[in-house]
C-alpha cells in the first residue's frame, strides 16, 4: 500500500496495537517481518501508520503473534479497512491537526465521558462559549481562524445532536458552571442549552457542588472515549503543550476508575439539574 506523509491519530493507533500485539508475542520486528515475507521497513511503516495493512496481512499477523482476541482483531481489520472522510476534512490544512484528530476519534466512539471543572464540555457549549474561550487565547487568533475554531466546535456536537448520537455522560464540578465565560446573557443561554441537551435519554448531567465534604479530585479532568472494545478506548488529558492522547491500558483501566470514583460522588443527574435551574435563576 502507498505511504502516507501525515496518518491521522485513529491509523497510527492501528500500528500502535499491532507494534504491541508483537512485543507481546516477544517477536522483534525483522523477526516478524521474515514470518509475513516483508521488510524491517515495510514493518516499520505499518507500525508507525505511515503504510496501511490489507485484511489478509493483518489477520496473519495476528496468527503469527498468537493472538486469539477475535473482538480485538475483528475491530482491528475494521480500523485498517476505514475510507471515512467525514466533515471534519473541510478544515483540513485550515485547523491544526489535533482539531480533525479528536473529530475522528468522537465520530467512531461507542460512548464519550467528560469530567470538568473549569470549563463547560466543549461538546455542551453554545456558539457564543466557544467563542469568548478562543477569543481568549495568547496570542489571540485572527478572525478567520478564531471563527474556523468555534465552527469546529459546533459541528462536533453532532455526535450527541445528530441523527445516531453516542451514550454521553459529563461529570461537571459547579466552578465551571459558575465562571462566566462570556457575559450574563451568554452564561444563562449556557447553563440553559446545557440543561436542554441533559434531557435527552443519551445524555446525563452530574454536578459536584462546592460543599461537597472530602473532595480531593479536583485534578480528575479529562475526555474519555469508548472504541469498539475496550482495548481500543482513548483518553484525552490537557497537557501545558496541548492534548494528549492516551491509549496505554494501564492508564486507561486508571482513568475508567477514576471517573468511576468522580461520578459517584456527583449529584443524580435529576438533583444536578434542579442544581442547574438554581444557577440560572441567580443570574
Amino acid at each position: 500500500m502507498a505511504t502516507r506523509r501525515n496518518p491521522t491519530a485513529r491509523q497510527v493507533r492501528l500500528g500502535t496495537e499491532l507494534r504491541r500485539m508483537r512485543d507481546t508475542a516477544g517477536l522483534k520486528a525483522t523477526q516478524a517481518a521474515a514470518l509475513l515475507g516483508t521488510t524491517s521497513a515495510q514493518m516499520s511503516q505499518i507500525e508507525s501508520g505511515i503504510a496501511g495493512v490489507s485484511e489478509d496481512r493483518l489477520r496473519r499477523m495476528a496468527a503469527h503473534y498468537s493472538c486469539t482476541d477475535g473482538e480485538l482483531i475483528d475491530a482491528l481489520v475494521a480500523m485498517a479497512a476505514d475510507r471515512t472522510r467525514g466533515w471534519w476534512e473541510k478544515y483540513r490544512g485550515l485547523l491544526p491537526v489535533s482539531f480533525l484528530d479528536l473529530a475522528e476519534l468522537e465520530y467512531h466512539a461507542t460512548f464519550r465521558h467528560n469530567v470538568e471543572f473549569l470549563y463547560i464540555p466543549g461538546l455542551l457549549q453554545t456558539e457564543d462559549y466557544a467563542r469568548a474561550i478562543f477569543s481568549y487565547r495568547v496570542p489571540e487568533l485572527h478572525y478567520g481562524e478564531l471563527e474556523l475554531r468555534v465552527h469546529h466546535r459546533i459541528d462536533r456536537r453532532v455526535v450527541i445532536e445528530g441523527p445516531d448520537p453516542v451514550p454521553y455522560k459529563a461529570v461537571i464540578h459547579e466552578s465551571a458552571l459558575r465562571i462566566r465565560v462570556g457575559d450574563r446573557a451568554a452564561a444563562r443561554a449556557q447553563l440553559r442549552h446545557v440543561l436542554e441537551l441533559s434531557e435527552a435519554d443519551h445524555v446525563t448531567v452530574r454536578v459536584i457542588p462546592f460543599d461537597l465534604d472530602g473532595f480531593a479530585g479536583a485534578a480528575s479532568a479529562m475526555t474519555y472515549v469508548g472504541g469498539p472494545v475496550p482495548k481500543l478506548d482513548t483518553a484525552l488529558r490537557d497537557t501545558p503543550h496541548g492534548t494528549a492522547f492516551i491509549d496505554a491500558e494501564a492508564q486507561l483501566g486508571a482513568l475508567r476508575t477514576l471517573f468511576r470514583k468522580v461520578e459517584a460522588v456527583s449529584l443524580e443527574p435529576e438533583r444536578s439539574r434542579d442544581f442547574i435551574h438554581r444557577l440560572v435563576k441567580e443570574l
